[in-house]
């Protein structure tokens, strides 16, 4: 199912933040879709804590509106907020209590979370063996799997983290990482999720907004084939302008770029095969095929003409 025809679980529309004379976010929109772990990627100053401390409560909005859940953050915040869990900066827990002690604290704060519900986000974010142990003693990968824990409580539909990888390890991002993934596939839940790491981030998530000075620049799925399923693919063979003439006669549609040995060509996924098929029956040797599309960072320095990410 295209995610065109999925209702999506945030809708930005039109949001603006103005202090004084200066405005700091620009008729901002994008939709989240459900399930999905939804980067949030910018230059210094571009814009993404403010939005994400709009978005939760923390800032007033100058005009434009948030939906969360179908609900306005404007207009109806308390039914919005309940579908939101969130880490704004660090999680701040009690370091003398256990982790255990910690999630039981937070949890008398909100209605309905029972002993049961603690438990089951306990072995969502896999504390069990440690969740007894006083939060002193944790890692700071750690202490981020229990602000997790604590943000999942009131099973929302929505987990918002702003700049969680910050000051953690090599193993502990991509601890998080996997947690998030299992969060999104097993539990449907949206994550969106702002970070400096590009190459975290194309690993992390399924699509990132861009924002710059405050504007949108353009929200992008991370995935080898584009969302027309396209993708620019490399072959190396022995005769490359002898491939380019053969290929121009058979399959007329296709725009084809010589360089040196190689041919590159925009492909379906289906096409790449088709290819090489015809270039084989016409005696020319292919060596290598490879998609070349270009990374996320490749993208974001592209599109911003900066690089400055944060």
């Amino acid at each position: 199912m295209s995610s065109s025809k999925i209702t999506p679980i945030v809708q930005i529309r039109e949001i603006t933040k103005r202090i004084g004379s200066k405005t700091i976010i620009d008729k901002l929109s994008f939709d989240v879709p459900p399930g999905e772990v939804f980067g949030f990627l910018g230059p210094n100053g571009a814009g993404k804590t403010t939005t994400i401390r709009m978005m939760v409560g923390l800032m007033s909005i100058t005009s434009g509106d948030i939906w969360i859940g179908g609900n306005s953050i404007r207009t109806d915040f308390e039914k919005a907020i309940r579908h939101v869990g969130a880490i704004v900066e660090n999680p701040e827990m009690y370091k003398f209590l256990t982790g255990y002690q910690n999630l039981v604290h937070y949890a008398r704060m909100i209605p309905g979370v029972t002993k049961e519900r603690i438990e089951e986000v306990v072995s969502l974010v896999m504390m069990e063996n440690r969740i007894d142990d006083k939060v002193k003693t944790y890692s700071l990968g750690m202490r981020q799997r229990l602000g997790i824990a604590q943000a999942l409580l009131h099973k929302p539909s929505v987990l918002i983290l702003d700049e969680p990888t910050n000051g953690l390890d090599p193993a502990g991002i991509r601890e998080l990482r996997d947690h998030l993934r299992k969060l999104t596939r097993e539990d449907g839940i949206s994550v969106i999720v702002s970070s400096h790491l590009l190459s975290e981030m194309e690993l992390m998530c399924d699509r990132v907004a861009i924002i710059q000075n405050g504007k949108l620049i353009d929200v992008r799925l991370i995935k080898e084939y584009g969302e027309d399923g396209m993708a620019e693919v490399m072959f190396e063979v022995d005769q490359a302008q002898t491939a380019k003439e053969h290929l121009d006669k058979m399959m007329q549609e296709l725009n084809i770029a010589v360089q040196g040995n190689r041919i590159l060509l925009l492909l379906e996924k289906e096409q790449i095969a088709e290819v090489n098929k015809l270039l084989v029956q016409a005696g020319i040797k292919v060596y290598s095929i490879q998609a070349t599309s270009k990374t996320l960072e490749d993208k974001f320095l592209e599109m911003t003409g900066s690089d400055q990410i944060a």
